[in-house]
């Protein structure tokens, strides 16, 4: 007689440990690198990690309850989502938004801020993964359906970048878009030819660096090249970035006991909190976030490779795309590997519109595990 098998449901808790590990550690630096500036500025050591702590609060609230809804609801949503960016975008020029530290990012409605930028992202994940779901393989090979799947990710990514300056989300939203569009059809030709012709923008870019053309922006790439010749301007963050992770060594100098937090690196906290990790924890302590990271993307890998529908799996790979990009120009970034962009470390940096769409990111990919389902042989 043969076995009868039951249908289980799966729930990927490993996910689930890794985020919430990843947010409390993130916690504890952001107190660590902040606690500084924090009492010398507003006399409270811990104002960055309770602003932190009530937005990763309501964060995985989101998180939550999108969990418990069926991803497959959203899909009617997706165009609405990029329209909702592009209102919040434009609002950045209108009198909500607000110029913090020379950055147009944000709008205020009260007491509450939001970077458009964030809501961006997400809402470009949804339509890609809505749209491409639709279209099918056949379509997007040709030229009509690439113009169609990719012209309004463009759109909202060049906003970003014309109307708040933020170059970096903007790369990150371009990137999202065509890595989802890779992975629903993978041509490798065109990759290809997109990627060289990245690499000649880059190389022209490098290139006009050396005249005012770019700006700030070309100061920027000239003190990547050369960090120790702009030591007191556009390569002081930078330098003092290397000192850190230089000064850490292997197992660190210890928790709260960095040097180059106490004013030398300004508000490190955000995108250099990376540098702070090796200066506190060293190499030790750098390479055990990087595994974590790489075991949050593989199990989105997973539960990409496992969903019911094509719409799930994309919608999971455009958040996997998300963090691995992120994370990726992060570090590159703190190590002087690419010009500084000003790229927040997923879950760790300070942020609070950051950490709650991130949040609500995970629980689409959540809701989209709980899809899953696989059989076992009744006892």
């Amino acid at each position: 007689m043969k076995n009868r098998k039951k249908k289980v449901l799966f729930f990927d808790y490993s996910l689930l440990f890794v985020v919430l590990v990843l947010i409390i550690f993130g916690l504890v630096m952001i107190y660590s690198t902040s606690s500084y500036e924090a009492n010398l500025e507003y006399k409270d050591a811990a104002y960055y990690l309770k602003k932190q702590l009530f937005a990763t609060v309501l964060g995985i609230v989101v998180m939550v309850l999108l969990a418990r809804i069926d991803y497959r609801f959203w899909e009617k949503f997706a165009i609405w989502g990029i329209i909702i960016s592009a209102i919040l975008i434009v609002l950045v020029k209108s009198p909500l938004g607000r110029t913090v530290n020379g950055a147009s990012r944000w709008i205020y409605i009260g007491s509450l801020s939001i970077q458009p930028a964030e809501v961006a992202k997400i809402a470009v994940i949804l339509f890609m993964a809505s749209i491409l779901s639709r279209i099918g393989k056949k379509g997007i090979q040709k030229f009509k359906g690439i113009v169609t799947v990719l012209i309004l990710p463009i759109i909202i990514a060049g906003m970003v970048y014309a109307l708040t300056q933020n170059l970096s989300s903007a790369i990150i939203i371009a990137g999202i878009a065509i890595v989802m569009w890779f992975v629903a059809s993978p041509d490798y030709k065109k990759f290809v030819i997109l990627l060289t012709l990245v690499v000649i923008v880059a190389a022209v870019g490098i290139y006009l660096a050396h005249s005012d053309i770019l700006g700030f922006r070309g100061e920027r790439i000239k003190a990547w090249l050369d960090p120790e010749a702009y030591a007191s301007g556009t390569g002081f963050q930078t330098l003092q970035a290397l000192y850190a992770i230089g000064s850490g060594g292997l197992f660190g100098k210890g928790i709260g006991q960095s040097l180059q937090k106490l004013g030398f690196i300004p508000e490190a906290q955000n995108d250099m909190i990376f540098s702070i990790i090796c200066e506190e924890l060293g190499l030790a302590g750098a390479i055990a976030v990087l595994v974590l990271f790489i075991i949050l993307i593989w199990r989105c890998m997973v539960i990409a490779n496992n969903a019911q529908d094509l719409f799930g799996a994309l919608l999971v790979t455009g958040v996997m795309a998300h963090f691995a990009i992120q994370v990726i120009l992060n570090v590159a970034v703190v190590t002087n590997t690419i010009p500084n962009t000003g790229i927040t470390l997923p879950f760790i940096s300070y942020g609070g519109t950051s950490m709650l769409f991130l949040l609500a990111e995970i629980g689409l990919v959540l809701s989209v595990g709980r899809g899953i389902s696989f059989e076992e042989p009744n006892e």
